[in-house]
């Protein structure tokens, strides 16, 4: 059972649910909703499973404007709501101004580091996950053409995109990889219109696989290349169930499993810098039955032999957030 804050008045004033326990865990999704079958569904689906587990209650609010993240997150506070965590990069300025006013919250914010004592800041090595659905897409390709949508252009985004390259350059280095993103706002993660659009721009460039890192618009591409019998690559949760025998798989970045353990740990969080990825199941891909015709046990062999190889730090990524620059591909 969860417990729904809601958005009240012009100002958007947060009202908190009567009856919240003093130290229920709430979680605060970034814009696009928390059904946007991506980021912050994968979220919201890690808060559930706990709920389903544990027999708790969590508090919730899904906000309209970055306007309303600072009030946001005091109102959790002063209700003592106890882990906070915050879903999405761009919490983390509100974060710092409100994490020393309350010493005695937890808080957990993902996709960004936020210094602080008693902040766990959660990120992935997205590259690392994206390295291996590349391996696929040029697999499965049969133009040699492959590409990728990405919402917000921002450094995190780049970081899908990059070790999507390289992943399609390990598997053939002739390939051409096309990557496009939607916009410069945040009206770039729930704009399905432009992602159609896009997806149709690369289909004609010859595009037979594309790979959506872009929320909410990311249901438009995974859509449009179903209507156009392309292939398609979901991202953060698995979105394969979209369009069965149309998406390759999905590159899973688990921010599921960060909000199951911020909320386990409760208010004993371990608060610190926390990295996600191949070596601890962070991300990988999605095999199910819905893809399961689609890929090969040669493919499957090979990537895994990849995770492997990435795992034991043998095969090293390029991360592009290092130093903001892709050796396999041109933005």
């Amino acid at each position: 059972m969860t417990l729904m804050q809601n958005l009240l008045g012009a100002s958007a004033a947060l009202a908190l649910t009567a009856g919240a326990a003093a130290a229920d865990p709430a979680i605060l999704f970034d814009l696009g909703g928390k059904f946007d079958k991506s980021f912050n569904e994968s979220a919201f689906n890690g808060a559930e499973r706990w709920a389903a587990e544990t027999g708790g209650t969590y508090a919730e609010v899904e906000i309209q404007s970055d306007a309303q993240r600072e009030q946001a997150i005091r109102r959790f506070a002063e209700s003592g709501a106890n882990p906070i965590v915050m879903a999405g990069f761009a919490w983390a300025t509100s974060l710092e101004r409100v994490a020393a006013d309350y010493p005695e919250t937890s808080f957990t914010i993902i996709d960004m580091v936020v210094d602080a004592p008693n902040v766990r800041s959660v990120v992935f090595n997205e590259h690392e996950g994206s390295f291996l659905v590349g391996m696929m897409a040029a697999m499965a390709s049969e133009t040699g053409t492959v590409s990728f949508i990405g919402g917000m252009d921002i450094p995190l985004i780049r970081k899908f995109g990059c070790g999507y390259a390289q992943g399609v350059m390990a598997v053939n280095p002739e390939a051409t990889v096309i990557a496009n993103m939607t916009g410069t706002t945040p009206a770039a993660w729930n704009d399905p219109v432009r992602g159609s659009e896009l997806t149709l721009a690369q289909i004609s460039q010859g595009s037979d696989v594309v790979f959506a890192a872009a929320g909410g618009t990311g249901v438009g591409v995974l859509q449009t290349a179903a209507d156009s019998n392309i292939l398609s690559i979901g991202v953060d949760a698995n979105q394969n169930f979209l369009h069965p025998g149309q998406v390759l798989t999905s590159m899973l970045k688990r921010v599921d499993n960060a909000v199951f353990d911020a909320f386990s740990q409760g208010e004993a969080l371990e608060t610190g810098f926390n990295v996600m990825g191949v070596a601890n199941e962070g991300v990988g891909y999605a095999l199910d039955e819905f893809n399961a015709d689609l890929i090969t046990a040669e493919m499957q062999e090979a990537v895994d032999a990849a995770a492997a190889e990435i795992a034991a730090g043998t095969l090293v990524v390029h991360d592009y957030t290092s130093d903001e620059s892709c050796p396999a591909l041109t933005f």
